[in-house]
């Protein structure tokens, strides 16, 4: 049987481009939706969804929003309407992959239109503008496909159609060979963990131990973007509990780290209610190497340990810390199901133990005691006498969250 494929783009703009791809599609047995995006002018051919039923949704479908020369403006209205059209097909299952097709603006418009999509529903951006510095945006934390095309959509050529029809058929593939994403689960009962390079003893041992007990683990590395899409998982059902060994994507983002997740880090799990064990991997470090962009703040700092000549490692100061805790403090009072805060004494890593530069278990309290204050009772704190590398520590962690999982089966 034929999928269903939205086809996103600006059609007054790549009109023929955009048919040639339509046309693609069909040829291979498949149902073609046009949504177009334009900001100004019109079609030269027939589409399925216009500009103007885009726009009506959001209230602007007026001669003067369509007139209007404030192109931030329209996009921004464009897009949101299209993020309502495309859960509306959604809803009534008319969607198995979208496609988007053109320059950095639709790259751009297009992302932000599929991140309304579930995982697993294909997604496609083909662009002849795939810059690093832009495609971190259209990625952010999606299970989508970057396809680059090396000249520009303008006129028409047979490098053009050649490439058009890769791209019908790299969409085309991928539906073709797609489950359909409300069959798409994990086996009972799937656990999620977070790592880094820098607790790889413990997240060894945290995998190793839950599947001794009969969970199966999937693993998210902690730098940025495999967390958000940890969280964006959870948040459509994926995972049954969360053992959050490097929650700290959440002060990177307050403090403008190599590492930021997002605001909303921690929010799924305490939104969905399942059990949660945290630990404060690198909650207390931060990078100061040559990548940072406000590098001179940490550098000069009198503990920094270089890892090599990109990387250098810094601790948070403690009004830093202190100021951090409170938002880690208001997520995890909202969360509705249970959760504990495991803390070592003697390093939160494997490289702020005792003899390292970074040692600092008084520097360390400062957030905790602070995390404390108006804390939820029914979120536990649980010190520990050891290092987050060592055994004793992942054992008390998997052990834990073994009854946890098992008390809240039963109630």
């Amino acid at each position: 049987m034929g999928k269903t494929i939205v086809i996103l783009g600006t059609f007054d703009t790549k009109g023929d481009h955009l048919q040639l791809l339509k046309d693609k599609i069909d040829s291979r047995g498949h149902r073609v939706i046009m949504m177009d995006l334009s900001l100004g002018g019109n079609s030269p051919i027939r589409v399925d969804i216009t500009p103007q039923e885009i726009a009506g949704l959001m209230g602007k479908n007026t001669e003067e929003f369509m007139a209007s020369r404030d192109r931030h403006m329209k996009a921004e209205v464009m897009v949101k309407g299209a993020q309502e059209k495309i859960l509306e097909l959604l809803s009534r299952q008319e969607i198995d992959g979208a496609v988007a097709l053109g320059g950095a603006s639709m790259a751009l418009m297009g992302s932000r239109v599929m991140s309304r999509l579930p995982f697993g529903i294909p997604k496609v951006i083909a662009t002849s503008a795939a810059m690093p510095a832009y495609s971190s945006e259209w990625f952010d934390s999606m299970d989508i496909l970057v396809m680059q095309v090396i000249m520009e959509f303008t006129g028409m050529n047979k490098l053009l159609t050649h490439a058009i029809g890769q791209i019908a058929g790299v969409i085309s593939g991928m539906v073709e060979e797609s489950l359909p994403h409300t069959s798409l689960s994990l086996v009972h009962p799937s656990v999620a963990i977070t790592e880094i390079g820098f607790c790889p003893k413990c997240a060894r041992q945290v995998e190793a131990l839950l599947e001794k007990k009969g969970y199966h683990v999937c693993t998210f590395h902690a730098q940025g973007i495999s967390e958000r899409a940890m969280d964006r998982l959870i948040s459509q059902g994926f995972f049954d509990g969360i053992i959050d060994i490097v929650p700290a994507g959440l002060i990177e983002e307050i403090y403008q780290g190599n590492r930021p997740a997002g605001m909303e880090r921690l929010d799924a799990g305490c939104q969905r209610g399942i059990p949660m064990i945290l630990a404060p991997c690198t909650v207390n470090l931060t990078g100061c190497g040559v990548t940072r962009n406000n590098r001179e703040k940490y550098i000069s700092r009198p503990r920094v340990m270089k890892m090599d000549e990109i990387r250098s490692m810094t601790r948070y100061n403690a009004d830093e810390l202190q100021y951090a805790a409170g938002f880690y403090r208001e997520k995890l009072n909202k969360a509705k199901g249970p959760v504990k805060f495991f803390v070592p004494l003697k390093g939160w890593s494997a490289i702020d133990g005792e003899g390292s530069i970074l040692y600092d278990p008084e520097g360390d309290r400062v957030f905790v005691d602070s995390l404390k204050e108006g804390l939820n009772p029914l979120v536990e704190i649980v010190d520990v006498p050891c290092n987050l590398e060592d055994i004793e520590f992942t054992e008390a962690m998997v052990n834990t969250f073994d009854r946890m999982f098992k008390e809240t089966q039963h109630a």
